[in-house]
């Protein structure tokens, strides 16, 4: 692809300057494979090499697969859009919304004034939060003794709302929720539904909630970089034994793997032979669902977990079902109704329709937008994108 030597010498260079330890970029076209290319290492102070198979936390990135999942079942009419998710799944409806906290420092509660929907998860205007972007569901997590969702724990979902569900944008743990839905609509777990729908067809074999032997192989260590900047390799796995397989962020995957279901999605829900969605699916999937809204900053509640976050700044974003949208025309060449997100361990990917491209930039480094790894991801970008 055009500009793929420029942006190894960029990478390379970067990987030479330490700013981090290793990176995998990948880039594709409708009807063009594209490039898969590692640099650096997988873990400071050994030698393995980043590749193509080298296997990843994706975090976040799992979101996209959750909402393909879930609209699959909106086709076939298993789940619907606007329906109460209750109906689907009871125990949701026993979430409320804070409302503030009493003299005692216990959270105030009520019952929402409407019922969550499957697009309210979707799109991140249900109420919920993550306690990373919000104090208060820190203070109110705490106070009911709910454990945090790094436990794996069921448990851990029953967080109160923000706000009632549709009257604002806040980024939070929906599309866990989204995942339950998709359980509770199939009556097989994320993880084996995911395996049999999405991952089979698209040829996705090193993609799991839970590592394989030959995955833990092949996988990259997670780095802290510290206040100094300096790097350090830790043993950080999610929980592997969860009470519930996160759609949100629990997926292990590869370059390899999730270049391929970008692809299908650029290419209105069609790999090789195989199709996933209808072409209208996809393209409602692409549609800002919140035009009266924005996509805000997210403001870092927990600095050690996530530095404030600002895809685009001065822009007004908005969002899909489940991808970020630029709603003009990005510094990097992403013509404006580009899709996009990223995972909480720096990894990034854009889905560009009109274009007719598609890019991820893998690197295992916390906090989440690191300055070093967003500055490369949008450097990537702008060099595939430049005329």
């Amino acid at each position: 692809m055009k500009g793929q030597d420029q942006v190894a010498l960029r990478m390379q260079a970067a990987i030479q300057a330490g700013d981090l330890p290793g990176i995998v970029v990948a880039a594709g076209k409708r009807d063009e494979a594209g490039f898969i290319e590692g640099f650096g290492v997988r873990r400071l102070g050994a030698p393995d090499p980043m590749a193509a198979d080298t296997v990843m936390w994706i975090a976040s990135m799992t979101k996209a697969v959750t909402a393909v999942a879930a609209m699959r079942l909106v086709e076939a009419k298993q789940l619907s859009l606007d329906a109460p998710a209750v109906d689907v799944l009871p125990e949701i409806g026993a979430v409320q919304v804070l409302d503030g906290f009493d003299g005692g420092g216990q959270p105030v509660l009520r019952a929402p004034k409407q019922a969550i929907t499957l697009r309210h998860l979707l799109t991140h205007t249900s109420g919920f939060s993550y306690e990373m972007w919000s104090q208060p569901t820190i203070k109110a997590r705490k106070a009911l003794g709910l454990p945090p969702m790094t436990s794996g724990k069921r448990a851990a979902l029953m967080l109160p709302l923000l706000f009632d569900p549709g009257e604002a944008w806040h980024y939070g743990i929906g599309l866990d929720w989204a995942g339950l839905m998709v359980e509770a609509a199939t009556g097989q777990t994320l993880g084996a539904h995911f395996a049999e729908t999405i991952f089979a067809p698209l040829g996705m074999t090193d993609t799991a909630f839970r590592l394989r032997d030959d995955m833990r192989a092949r996988l990259a260590s997670i780095h802290a970089r510290g206040p100094d900047g300096a790097l350090a390799p830790t043993d950080m796995i999610i929980e592997q034994d969860p009470e519930f397989e996160s759609g949100g962020g629990g997926l292990y995957s590869t370059a390899h793997d999730y270049l391929a279901f970008a692809r299908m999605i650029l290419n209105g829900g069609r790999h090789g032979r195989e199709r996933l969605l209808s072409p209208t699916t996809v393209a409602m999937m692409a549609q800002d669902q919140i035009p009266r809204m924005a996509v805000q900053p997210m403001i870092s509640a927990m600095p050690g977990a996530t530095h404030d976050a600002d895809f685009f700044p001065g822009q007004h974003c908005g969002w899909g079902l489940s991808f970020l949208i630029n709603r003009q025309p990005s510094p990097q060449g992403r013509v404006a109704g580009g899709l996009g997100w990223a995972g909480l361990a720096n990894t990034y990917y854009w889905i560009d329709h009109g274009q007719g491209t598609t890019g991820l930039f893998m690197s295992q480094v916390l906090p989440f937008f690191d300055a070093k790894a967003v500055g490369l991801f949008r450097e990537f970008e702008a060099t595939l994108n430049a005329p």
